[in-house]
């Protein structure tokens, strides 16, 4: 689109469906995070710490082995069948499976819903920045773009008051009717891209070639893209999956709901305000030294948060907050950075090969942060030690190139020029 193009009435409206579809994926990201210890003694009938361990540890990380399918299917059906069918089929997946999820009798009931659940949010991680990079207008593609990454701690936040409010995890879960419904709105109010219909045009009339992402072209595009946005994804999921569970241990008196619930708050509240000065914070200092940022800093937080409380005290909650924030920014950044390192025909692909190589490793390390409790010294010590992957964030970062630092607007892929574009638009 042009860099003069105004705002429109549908740029709003599908921003409204992509941030909802996005802030609802938050939801239930962390939805049985905070009901966890609850809901598995529940499913299970019993107290016994280590199977409460050993099944908490299977339902995270098998949502997030989801979210690693997801993103990766998703990314291929954003290329192959269009950016509006896949934002669709992504939000209808995960607000189905969230509701089915509360009525499950047993844990591998839950565990297979989890699974879907986790399914849809790796796909609308990819399809909802793809679909608003090729839709909104250059200008401000950056700033909105980084708004739509607070949608994740909106939603986390939410989380939080729902566990505050619902004592009950089944009833918890029916949240999920409100994603699956503004994917059926979407059926109607969501158009295709044009750009995307363009370039399909252009390889069937074999103006342009049909590119691999495993090209030469594309390899370390590929390898950097995905090191930097995994690591930061492991550290993330790690944390933010077993928190709560950590607090727990370190409360003393009470069941620690309040707690729990107000932890998620921070990590919300921290992640909303980083995910929304995100674009401003790139403007100012380019993709590259962001994230040089976000990463130094989550290595000192967690240091910090992990190896300084041994109890419980409210200062926890500035330095989750504080975390949280650099985690927002860090998402806010990504979001432009990774999809713009690709050309349009292989951008959902590569997309989402780099945001989801990296979920198959966080699925398994979240999977062991439970199983090596016992041989960490507790979860503080496990979560430490998984947050060094921050360490290999920052050096990957610190050895990639300034290749994307040109402005946020402007991609790596020989575009259409901006006549074409317009020509197009008033055709479609």
């Amino acid at each position: 689109m042009s860099g003069t193009e105004k705002i429109r009435t549908y740029h709003w409206t599908l921003f409204a469906i992509c941030f909802f579809g996005t802030a609802f994926a938050g939801v239930i990201s962390t939805l049985m995070s905070v009901y966890l210890p609850v809901a598995v003694a529940d499913l299970l009938g019993t107290k016994n710490e280590t199977e409460l361990n050993n099944i908490s540890a299977y339902i995270n990380s098998v949502f997030i082995f989801g979210g690693a399918f997801g993103g990766f299917i998703s990314g291929v059906l954003t290329d192959k069948a269009g950016r509006k069918a896949a934002v669709i089929f992504s939000i209808a997946c995960y607000g189905l499976f969230t509701i089915l999820t509360g009525f499950m009798p047993n844990w591998w009931a839950v565990v297979i819903c989890r699974f879907f659940s986790g399914f849809g949010l790796g796909a609308i991680l990819v399809t909802a920045p793809t679909i608003m990079l090729e839709e909104w207008p250059e200008k401000t593609r950056a700033i909105f773009i980084g708004i739509l990454s607070i949608g994740i701690p909106v939603g986390i936040f939410s989380a939080g008051v729902i566990n505050y409010f619902v004592s009950s995890w089944r009833e918890g879960f029916l949240v999920g009717i409100i994603p699956l419904s503004i994917s059926i709105i979407s059926l109607f109010l969501v158009k295709e891209s044009p750009k995307w219909k363009y370039d399909q045009q252009q390889v069937a009339r074999n103006k342009k070639k049909n590119e691999k992402i495993f090209s030469a072209d594309h390899q370390y595009d590929l390898v950097k893209g995905s090191i930097i946005f995994g690591a930061m994804l492991i550290g993330l999921w790690a944390i933010f999956s077993w928190i709560p569970t950590w607090l727990q241990t370190l409360i003393t008196t009470g069941d620690g709901q309040k707690e729990r619930g107000l932890s998620m708050m921070m990590l919300g509240m921290g992640g909303l305000m980083g995910g929304f000065l995100s674009g401003w914070v790139m403007n100012a200092i380019g993709a590259r030294r962001a994230m040089l940022l976000c990463f130094s800093v989550c290595t000192a937080l967690s240091f910090v948060l992990f190896k300084t409380n041994s109890s419980f005290s409210p200062l926890i909650y500035v330095e989750i907050a504080i975390m949280s924030f650099f985690f927002g920014i860090s998402q806010g950044v990504l979001s432009v950075y990774i999809p713009n390192l690709f050309p349009v025909n292989i951008r959902g692909t590569a997309t989402g090969f780099c945001f989801n190589i990296g979920r198959v490793i966080t699925a398994t390390a979240v999977l062991f942060v439970g199983v090596l409790v016992t041989a960490l010294g507790g979860y503080g010590n496990s979560l430490f030690i998984f947050s060094l992957v921050f360490v290999i964030g920052l050096i990957a970062t610190i050895l990639s190139k300034d290749s994307t630092e040109k402005g946020p607007g402007e991609h790596r892929d020989v575009e259409v020029l901006d006549s074409e574009k317009e020509n197009l638009l008033e055709a479609l």
